[in-house]
């Protein structure tokens, strides 16, 4: 009797934590910005079924994959792919991503410019300090025909990968953050999306964006033991809805681009 009461109690015990569990709200990490808009109206729809989420705003993008790693975070929507595989290359962070989100277009914005043409010879441009985004930013200036790149430029190219360099661009590499502040002292600069929006950049007077094409678009990640979970896999279907495309295109007007 004593060893049935002991293993009812430690049933009990182990029901209430995973109630406990259960009940605990989500923490659902994003860079500040729009994302967070679109993390906010999907944790209402999430409530109407029971799934009470938190989003929790970062403004240093290293903290993101730290905290998920750390378990202060449940899951995160912030980065592509190549940034992910470089961040758990070089931390060896057990995160893999679920899901694909958004395309969050780059652009190239100007404070002495309205056209590409008129990006003088010996322009300079400043462009991420970060490896993928710098390649990223690398193969968006290719696209607008103001450098050419390597025939086999990968996620991994840098400036040393430039083939060619025909108005002789000076290149400046800053962190993400301090792009937007660069325009009064740069002739361009290759801005991320949510630090365009951040700074008060209109992303329809850019010089070029990002299409629904870039190879660039943003994950869910997760920590590996987490992948399964029932309940962040039904955010993240909830986050991948009709209602929340919908959302994304009236409140953004193609400015964010939905994968599904």
């Amino acid at each position: 009797m004593k060893r049935f009461l002991t293993s009812a109690v430690l049933a009990a015990g182990l029901l209430t934590a995973a109630a406990t569990a259960l009940a605990a709200p989500l923490k659902v990490g994003v860079s500040a910005g729009p994302y967070g808009e679109i993390l906010d109206f999907t944790a209402k729809i999430a409530a109407k079924e029971g799934i009470e989420a938190q989003v929790v705003e970062f403004t240093d993008w290293n903290m993101l994959n730290a905290a998920l790693q750390d378990g202060s975070i449940d899951a995160n929507n912030f980065q592509h792919q190549p940034f992910l595989d470089n961040q758990i290359k070089q931390r060896n962070y057990d995160i893999v991503s679920v899901a694909k989100s958004v395309v969050v277009p780059m652009g190239i914005y100007a404070k002495k410019a309205q056209k590409l043409e008129e990006l003088k010879p010996g322009a300079t441009v400043s462009i991420p300090n970060d490896p993928t985004n710098a390649a990223r930013a690398l193969f968006l200036l290719a696209k607008a025909g103001l450098i050419g790149l390597k025939p086999d430029a990968g996620i991994n190219t840098s400036i040393v990968d430039i083939a060619s360099n025909p108005k002789n661009i000076k290149f400046v590499e800053l962190d993400a953050a301090q792009l937007p502040r660069s325009l009064d002292d740069v002739d361009a600069s290759v801005i991320t999306l949510n630090y365009a929006v951040l700074a008060k950049l209109d992303p329809k007077q850019a010089l070029l964006l990002e299409d629904d094409q870039s190879k660039w678009h943003l994950v869910w990640a997760v920590r590996k033991d987490r992948a399964e979970d029932p309940t962040l896999k039904r955010f993240i279907a909830l986050y991948r809805s009709p209602e929340v495309r919908q959302f994304i295109e009236t409140r953004f007007n193609g400015s964010i681009i939905p994968t599904w």
